[in-house]
């Protein structure tokens, strides 16, 4: 598994492992050892694979585990934005390297990628600072060939959906499509159109979800982002409120699950 050979061309680097404990820690370690990549960190399996709010990430060998390093690339206040990058990059090379899928896939606010409903991906920003040094770990998993089963949120995977695809394959897609993605961002001065590109993509636009944040949870039409890339939320009696973190339900699924 390596990186497409003209993101390499372009200066952006790849070390790949039999089995690291996480991407994301592997890529932040190597940043405080001096690492300053752009520097993508691959492994066939992690032993403490982990999502956001620090709930595991199951990590069999046959999906993909991958961090990209980015250092300095971007003021602090603007890095929450590189997880719409690196959806839109996941979006983008999912649909490239099993096209059947294409028209079946949604983004899923703030930082998963869905097929049919079902989550088959997820992104995790991590950053550390240092002086005026920061460091950002965008890591990202893919069910290629597996996925958990009993999950809140349905999940699925790549070849349960009907694309049989190695790691290799969408690894070297995403490689491209996350230079493309991070270009068109540039730094944060393009975030209005990621913006735009990721509400196009958008799972429940304009449909009712219930968002669970941490202390309760609301409920409204999911009616957009906002500049900031932040959940705006239209409630029963017309106010919006602004939600900048949660975990968000189609309202039908809401119910099932309960609180």
């Amino acid at each position: 598994m390596d990186i497409d050979s003209g993101v390499a061309r372009a200066g952006v680097r790849h070390i790949a492992h039999d089995t690291v404990a996480s991407t994301n820690a592997e890529a932040l370690a190597l940043a405080r050892g001096g690492e300053r990549g752009p520097l993508w960190i691959t492994a066939r399996a992690q032993s403490a694979g982990r999502g956001r709010r620090g709930r595991e990430w199951v990590s069999r060998p046959g999906n993909l585990f991958a961090t990209l390093l980015l250092v300095d690339v971007c003021p602090a206040d603007r890095a929450p934005q590189l997880s719409f990058v690196a959806a839109l990059a996941v979006h983008d090379a999912v649909a490239e390297a099993a096209a059947v899928l294409g028209p079946r896939l949604a983004l899923k606010w703030p930082n998963d990628v869905l097929c049919d409903g079902a989550k088959f991906a997820g992104i995790l920003i991590e950053g550390e600072g240092s002086g005026t040094t920061l460091s950002v770990a965008v890591g990202i998993g893919v069910n290629c060939a597996h996925h958990p089963v009993d999950t809140e949120y349905a999940a699925t995977d790549l070849a349960a959906a009907g694309a049989a695809v190695t790691t290799g394959t969408l690894f070297r897609a995403l490689s491209r499509t996350m230079l493309t993605r991070l270009t068109q961002w540039n730094c944060g001065d393009g975030f209005g159109a990621i913006r735009a590109d990721w509400l196009k993509r958008a799972a429940g636009l304009g449909q009712p979800i219930r968002v669970r944040l941490g202390d309760r949870d609301t409920e409204g039409r999911f009616e957009s982002l906002d500049a900031a890339g932040r959940l705006l939320l239209r409630r029963p009696d017309e106010s919006v409120e602004i939600i900048s973190t949660g975990d968000v339900f189609p309202l039908a699924v809401a119910a099932a699950t309960g609180p």
